[in-house]
């Protein structure tokens, strides 16, 4: 009986510590990740095209399947020939990267351009005449891809590491029209847009 007994005892004692605990767990303050000493922040993505691109491919193909589950195979070997032939001629991965992923819509094409054709940023896309160039592997279409955008972004002072395969290189003039992202409007692209959303992309590749 005596045992009996205890036992509103010993639930008004577990009871009190409870609440305790509980209380003493709500005075303490939430630390956001931001706010931590340990906290270091993303590396900004630049706009600029000749330039340095931040993020790894590992990365860069993170943010591709984060849009499209399609293709992971093709962009995870994609997300690396552009980080390879970018930093050979001092171009800006990060930009060309989600150019690639605007033009073709992440892989998936659906316009003038065949996904066989290895053409990812539109290259020579006019008109159904003219519905694109085509090459022979994904490096050499990676490697037009950057050279284009080299033209772009650089003035004629400043030449290619490696040779010319872009057959509209020599077209682009005067070189170095656009230095930035928002250069490509209205040069590389007709739609009043093109920047923005070149732009919208590279904010959220800077979450990554």
């Amino acid at each position: 009986m005596n045992v009996f007994k205890k036992i509103p005892a010993l639930l008004l004692i577990f009871t009190a510590a409870a609440i305790l605990i509980s209380s003493c767990k709500s005075t303490v303050p939430e630390v956001s990740e931001e706010d931590s000493e340990y906290f270091i922040p993303k590396e900004p993505v630049s706009r600029l095209i000749a330039a340095d691109g931040t993020r790894d491919a590992d990365t860069l193909y993170r943010f591709f399947i984060s849009h499209c589950k399609k293709n992971k195979l093709k962009a995870k070997a994609i997300a690396k020939l552009y980080i390879e032939e970018c930093r050979t001629e001092g171009i800006n991965s990060d930009v060309a990267f989600i150019q690639m992923c605007h033009e073709t819509n992440f892989l998936q094409y659906g316009n003038l351009v065949k996904k066989q054709w290895n053409n990812f940023c539109g290259l020579g896309a006019i008109n159904a005449e003219n519905p694109g160039l085509k090459f022979k592997t994904m490096r050499d279409g990676v490697r037009a891809h950057v050279q284009h955008l080299h033209a772009y972004g650089t003035t004629a002072d400043v030449t290619l590491i490696n040779e010319v395969i872009d057959p509209r290189y020599k077209y682009v003039n005067p070189r170095g029209k656009a230095p930035d992202i928002y250069g490509l409007t209205g040069t590389w692209a007709a739609d009043t847009g093109y920047s923005d959303k070149l732009d919208k992309f590279l904010a959220e590749l800077e979450k990554f």
